[in-house]
């Protein structure tokens, strides 16, 4: 059996990755993969499976008030989430079911800890706000993990569209998901964008990853208190960044239609 060094889980990372998971996950999770891939013969689906265990376990903790200790198996679940990856890429061993695994374990243990966040802070103040903030959460992630394909169908409609009719010289690439870009520009935005690739951090600062850690990592670890507001500013960071993603879909969208028009014109 083959022996993996840290260099070699290092080259498992994404190209560019969210601020969260480059500074605060990648660290520990390559080196638990490195463990994971040289001593056992654990797989990335058995790895989704223990992720989403702790993902219940820290809903669990939530619900029961336990705000710290659901706060650290919320870390643990999402960190073990990203050792699974790192081992598929490193021994070739992904599947496509793996793949739905993944994704579909992702929603529910985020659905399950904003139920049991709400519903642990509501049976012990009976505040409403906490119930509307749990449903808030689930809302938004699932809008924004239902939104992304959908966009990138349109996206890819668009570009087959146009390698039909035209040449490509003038079509605007669509960002992907792990490194889409804030729009080059003069001064301060090209010079950051260049900082943050260095780093493989993604140009978007706020992403679901982000408002995950925001809303079961760091508001839980501050203590009640800081609950609804930490809850509220990561949830209007993430919809506005939704926002300028469909924005910038739109002006794609709206390209390509207007470049249609002008080719109709010209051959009629």
């Amino acid at each position: 059996m083959r022996t993996y060094s840290l260099d070699d889980v290092y080259e498992t990372r994404k190209r560019r990755d969210s601020w969260w998971t480059v500074y605060f996950v990648d660290p520990v999770a390559c080196r638990v993969a490195l463990v994971v891939a040289n001593r056992s013969q654990i797989t990335p689906n058995n790895l989704t499976v223990f992720s989403l265990v702790l993902g219940l376990a820290s809903a669990v903790c939530l619900g029961a008030g336990e705000l710290v200790a659901g706060a650290l198996l919320f870390y643990l679940s999402f960190m073990i989430d990203c050792v699974d990856g790192k081992i598929a890429r490193l021994k070739g061993t992904g599947t496509p079911f793996g793949l739905w695994l993944d994704y579909v374990g992702d929603r529910v243990r985020v659905v399950l800890c904003a139920a049991g966040l709400a519903y642990g802070q509501y049976e012990r103040t009976g505040e409403v706000a906490y119930i509307l903030l749990g449903a808030a959460v689930a809302v938004l992630d699932l809008f924004r993990y239902v939104n992304a394909p959908q966009m990138k169908r349109v996206r890819d409609a668009i570009t087959r569209d146009r390698a039909a009719g035209e040449p490509l010289i003038d079509l605007v690439p669509a960002p992907r998901e792990e490194d889409a870009e804030v729009p080059g520009g003069p001064g301060f935005l090209r010079r950051l964008n260049r900082f943050l690739a260095r780093h493989r951090v993604r140009s978007h600062l706020i992403s679901g990853i982000e408002f995950h850690a925001a809303v079961f990592v760091i508001a839980p670890l501050i203590g009640v208190a800081a609950l609804i507001p930490v809850a509220a500013g990561a949830s209007f960071l993430l919809l506005a960044n939704e926002v300028f993603l469909v924005y910038r879909m739109w002006l794609f969208a709206r390209r390509h239609e207007v470049s249609q028009e002008s080719r109709e014109h010209v051959l009629v």
